[in-house]
């Protein structure tokens, strides 16, 4: 049997009215640094998030959510949070926000294979 490494993950949700805690889950972000790896996808899923709430802006929405797969790869558009370490990176992300992009509870788990723990999660949570 392979060996198995921990990960952290944590879901991306976007909140269109804050007020009223409603949510679409937006992506998803995993972090194993046994196997130096970050990386977040992320999916709008716009007749839902309209359907929530008709005027929030999609495109904005679109471009916040963006960000998150840049800052994994430590991609340098990103931003100064883009040169932390991954660790860093990842604690910064998941921190807590009250805005429209928010994120779960960081949850953890043990996986042989990051890419397929982040592929598995994101086709249960988003799809």
């Amino acid at each position: 049997m392979p060996e198995q490494s921990s990960f952290d993950y944590a879901v991306l949700r976007v909140v269109p009215r804050v007020e009223r805690e409603e949510f679409v889950n937006a992506g998803v972000i995993v972090f194993c640094p046994e196997q130096e790896f970050l990386e977040a996808r992320v999916h709008v899923d716009e007749p839902r998030l309209k359907a929530l709430c008709t005027e929030i802006d999609i495109p904005l929405v679109r471009q916040h959510l963006e960000a998150f797969p840049k800052i994994c790869s430590g991609d340098p558009c990103a931003g100064p949070i883009a040169r932390l370490t991954q660790r860093e990176r990842f604690h910064w992300l998941v921190a807590p926000r009250s805005t429209v992009i928010q994120v779960s509870p960081v949850h953890c788990g043990l996986c042989e294979s990051p890419l397929r723990a982040i592929e598995n999660l994101f086709r249960e949570l988003l799809q």
